[in-house]
């Protein structure tokens, strides 16, 4: 076969296609030919060259090429129909050298200038077609109706690239495909097809959007002659620009709405101008590293109620300049993130895993203005946080602990802080130390705990002299705590254990404007025991053991409610004592009690407004 000037085939074990290979110098017509009536027929006419096109191989070639958006929508069958109309119609068309390929992917023989022939290696079965390929999916890829088909948007327009550059090409044929990063959201949607030039300059195809990191690259044709290819480099479009909003968002200015959208990461081009993303309520499990440096004006990000664990969001806020409000409750997070900007203001972590945190936690966030702890698992087997581990927040102004493990209050808390809610704790004591000066403290919320008398001794509240709101509900207090700090405006008492009131339990609260000790077990009231209240507003005595509505109240009230109780007479000197002529009371209460109407004392409500002012029924 060597004297005959022909090379074996390659890989080929048919007899009869041999003889043909053996016998016959002419092989690329009568071989070919023989060969083809053994295939199914070939859909390419003898004067362009012997080319065996097949239906599924094709197929499997713009499978290979990386194009599996074709698929959808009969977009395949579209490019099978125009192939085969172009062989049809263009029999004058300059074919590339001429293989015969079987359907496995083999080359029998290759001819060459001299006349001989030459075996080749294994090839891809795509490599003959490119020179039809690169002519006619550029026309099927950018036509509006296949983008439109594609990705259910209309075609938009793209920048030209700003640089190009110039690299050599090896005379193999090679199909370079896009890649996407690590954290890019976007599937390549082509491919460049780099083809080697024989007698023309050919032009590579368009890769439409292709996405790299944080940044959106297009990749435009560069011409190829003499074996180089020209290629350009990135532009950036339309990601991230102001005008741009994710389809999976609402933008409003510069507000972009994505919530409620069952969204398992953040989705991807958000403008870089925008101050308020909104996230809450998807499915969202991590945040794409170095995502958000790009958003220097980026003020409030909402992360509420998703999967965030410590992993997924480690070192995701540094370098966002700007950012003030981060809403990180109701995730999955172990620990304080360690990476929170200096600008933070308001941090929530409510609802998390949270156990443990250190101070270092709080040093890269000195301005932290609002902190929200509550509902997670601080305290459990230690029973408090340790002392001086919010040291740190000099600026801190309202700490929400509610609802976790803590048996007492932690010490060493910064003397900046003005509203400060314990409700539903375990604690049992609220000692002096918790401030280590005098505090500008306003709002103290210890409700929902178990204190007793015993566990807020009288220097407990030495250092809140600026307290105004105290609450103690449900807790479990015998009697009114002494010593409460004069500057309480409201005081909540309800669901304790008081069974009795005397004369000093509020003598020195003279601003007090709101009482209520609802749901206790009083019994006795000692006459003017609400007297030198003369600021009060309201009082609440309702679910108790009342026999008589207390005397001498302040003539300043206005509300007074004693419903649920077991009253059965109303004494004169109750509303309408001393020189008072006309009470300041406009709503009296007294439903559900054992009140008789034929036996009350008209006097009592002398100074009264008018009947309709007390409530019986």
């Amino acid at each position: 076969m060597e004297e005959d000037g022909l090379t074996p085939e390659v890989g080929r074990s048919d007899p009869e296609t041999r003889g043909y290979s053996e016998v016959h110098p002419d092989w690329r017509r009568k071989g070919a030919r023989e060969n083809q009536k053994k295939m199914k027929p070939a859909r390419a006419s003898e004067d362009t060259g012997t080319l065996v096109f097949q239906e599924e191989r094709l197929r499997r070639l713009v499978a290979g090429l990386h194009l599996q958006d074709l698929s959808a929508g009969g977009s395949v069958d579209r490019v099978l129909s125009t192939f085969t109309a172009r062989l049809e119609t263009q029999p004058t068309q300059t074919p590339p050298p001429e293989r015969l390929y079987h359907p496995d992917g083999r080359v029998t023989a290759t001819p060459l200038s001299d006349g001989s022939t030459s075996s080749s290696a294994k090839v891809t079965p795509a490599e003959p077609t490119r020179w039809l390929i690169q002519d006619l999916l550029p026309e099927l890829l950018h036509s509006p109706e296949h983008r439109e088909e594609r990705t259910g948007h209309a075609p938009m327009t793209t920048a030209e690239p700003q640089t190009s550059e110039t690299v050599d090409q090896p005379g193999v044929e090679e199909p370079t495909a896009t890649q996407n990063s690590r954290d890019s959201d976007t599937r390549p949607t082509s491919v460049t097809l780099v083809t080697r030039a024989e007698d023309r300059t050919r032009v590579a195809l368009v890769s439409p959007l292709v996405t790299s990191g944080s940044q959106t690259q297009k990749v435009k044709a560069g011409s190829q002659t003499d074996g180089r290819i020209q290629r350009t480099s990135k532009a950036t479009f339309p990601f991230f620009t102001d005008d741009y909003c994710p389809p999976d968002c609402s933008c409003y200015g510069r507000v972009v709405q994505c919530s409620d959208r069952r969204l398992d990461k953040v989705p991807y081009g958000i403008p870089y101008n925008a101050r308020y993303i909104l996230l809450m309520n998807n499915r969202i499990d991590g945040i794409q590293l170095d995502l958000l440096k790009g958003y220097t004006s980026l003020e409030f990000l909402v992360l509420s109620n998703n999967r965030l664990t410590d992993g997924a969001i480690k070192g995701a806020f540094e370098g966002v300049p700007a950012l003030k409000r981060l809403f990180l409750d109701r995730n999955l997070l172990a620990s304080v993130p360690a990476d929170l900007p200096a600008s933070l203001e308001e941090l929530r972590l409510e609802g998390n895993q949270l156990r443990v945190m250190s101070e270092a936690a709080w040093t890269r966030c000195p301005g932290l203005l609002v902190l929200s702890l509550n509902n997670n698992s601080l305290g459990s087997g230690s029973g408090s946080l340790p002392k001086g581990v919010l040291r740190p927040l000099t600026r801190l102004r309202a700490l929400n602990l509610d609802h976790n493990q803590l048996s007492s209050v932690p010490l060493g808390l910064p003397l900046s802080i003005k509203e400060l809610y314990l409700r539903g704790n375990l604690i049992r004591e609220f000692r002096r130390a918790v401030f280590g000066g005098v505090s500008p403290l306003v709002l103290l919320d210890l409700s929902s705990n178990r204190l007793t008398n015993k566990g807020l001794p009288r220097e407990a509240l030495f250092n809140t002299t600026h307290l105004e709101s105290l609450n103690l509900e449900g807790n479990r207090l015998k009697q009114v705590p002494p010593h409460l700090p004069q500057s309480l405006k409201t005081l909540n008492l309800e669901g304790n254990l008081i069974w009795s009131v005397n004369r000093k339990s509020f003598r020195h609260l003279k601003n007090l404007e709101h009482l209520s000790l609802s749901r206790n077990k009083i019994v006795k009231v000692v006459p003017g025991a609400f007297k030198s209240l003369s600021a009060l507003h309201q009082l609440d005595l309702c679910y108790n053991a009342l026999r008589q509505v207390p005397r001498q109240l302040p003539p300043g009230l206005h509300s007074l409610t004693l419903t649920h109780n077991q009253i059965d007479t109303v004494s004169p000197d109750a509303f309408c004592w001393g020189n008072v002529s006309v009470s300041g009371l406009i709503q009296v209460r007294l439903e559900q009690n054992l009140i008789q109407m034929g036996r009350l004392d008209s006097k009592a409500f002398r100074c009264l407004r008018g009947p309709q002012i007390v409530r019986f029924y």
